[in-house]
């Protein structure tokens, strides 16, 4: 009997305890870290989209200036990838970070400095240092203007074509220094000195101020004003002739419902010595918004604008310009967005150049543009 059972007892460890040891797992790797998780670790982001669109307008895209008439989508009937953008930042809420965002596009010609190529379809279109303590945040180098209620970024924009006010009121970007505030949850101050207008060298020896605060006394509702003044050329930098430059904007956002949001947006410039020289232009503009979040994955956008180019200074045209845009968009993922937009504008003058070299008074246009972010 017990030479049986040693013999079982053999057979087991010679079959079955081998085949245990053979079986168990081997150490696991080191799992090799994502990039995501990387960048995090590091505090630093990496973001980036895709801006590309078809878009049809019944004119050539110019006033009889021959300055154009629209911001970005120029072309009477083109196919565009006007947006490749990419940022990486790294803005720490204490001590030193910083931003670059390069865009590269059709859209890099319009928004480019004055002392930079104008043909080139890439620009740096922010690239600052930062330093942060406490409630106050000062960065310096080149950053997007303050002044406006949309953004050269499309994806932060609810409709396709830029507004009047965008193109024609407000500067694009500075080079300089800016210092914000926090006075409380509800109240910032900001103060600034820069270059002036779209400017990486200053054409003058002269610097343009920037003040502004934002304020949102409720969760609902949101103001913001800022105020640039400074002495600028005023047909370009190549021109002797100069002046003192003011731009004075108002933005005012409520967010009535979960689903609804209205804004409003004032602009009031002035230039010295644009008028034959001596007297001054003016220009005053007026935008309102609203976009309806009809669910997760549609949402319509409306906008009505009216712009008083009161010397022509800002269009190359003595006129009242007005416009009306509907955006319709979908989202089917959080990553990706199409909008499709109708838009008219209307002038009190034949100021809009067509093809067949007569004027008209109106420009109706459509578009269609596809957004990817990442």
């Amino acid at each position: 009997m017990f030479e049986k059972e040693f013999l079982a007892a053999a057979v087991v460890g010679a079959f079955v305890l081998p085949g245990a040891v053979l079986a168990a797992d081997p150490p696991a790797k080191p799992a090799v870290p994502t990039l995501d998780q990387v960048l995090e670790a590091s505090g630093v982001s990496l973001t980036g989209y895709i801006d590309t669109a078809y878009s049809h307008l019944s004119g050539t895209g110019l006033f009889t200036s021959l300055v154009p008439s629209r911001v970005f989508d120029t072309e009477p009937s083109s196919f565009n990838l006007h947006q490749a953008a990419i940022t990486v930042a790294k803005q720490p809420k204490e001590g030193f970070g910083g931003v670059v965002n390069l865009t590269a596009g059709r859209d890099a010609k319009i928004i480019h400095a004055f002392d930079t190529n104008t043909e080139s379809q890439f620009d740096v279109t922010q690239a600052f240092a930062q330093y942060a303590t406490g409630p106050l945040t000062v960065i310096a180098g080149k950053y997007v203007t303050m002044a406006g209620a949309e953004v050269i970024a499309s994806p932060s924009d609810v409709n396709y074509s830029r507004s009047i006010l965008f193109g024609y009121a407000i500067p694009f970007t500075h080079t300089g220094l800016r210092a914000t505030y926090a006075v409380s949850d509800m109240l910032s101050l900001i103060g600034g000195v820069n270059n002036g207008w779209d400017d990486i060298k200053d054409t003058n020896k002269q610097k343009t101020l920037e003040l502004g605060l934002t304020f949102a006394p409720t969760k609902s509702l949101s103001l913001a004003a800022v105020d640039y003044v400074g002495t600028e050329q005023v047909a370009g930098p190549l021109d002797t002739t100069q002046g003192k430059r003011n731009i004075l904007d108002l933005v005012g956002t409520w967010t009535a419902t979960d689903k609804l949001s209205v804004t409003l947006n004032y602009d009031y410039g002035s230039q010295e010595n644009a008028v034959g020289g001596t007297d001054k232009a003016k220009w005053t503009g007026l935008a309102a918004y609203a976009n309806y979040q009809f669910t997760d994955t549609w949402r319509l956008s409306v906008r009505g604008e009216y712009f008083n180019d009161k010397n022509g200074y800002r269009t190359g045209v003595v006129q009242k310009w007005k416009e009306g845009t509907i955006t319709l968009a979908y989202l089917p993922t959080k990553s990706m967005e199409i909008r499709g937009e109708l838009r008219g504008d209307k002038s009190d003058q034949s100021s809009f150049l067509k093809s067949d070299g007569s004027a008209s008074k109106t420009q109706s246009s459509y578009g269609l543009e596809a957004i990817y972010k990442f």
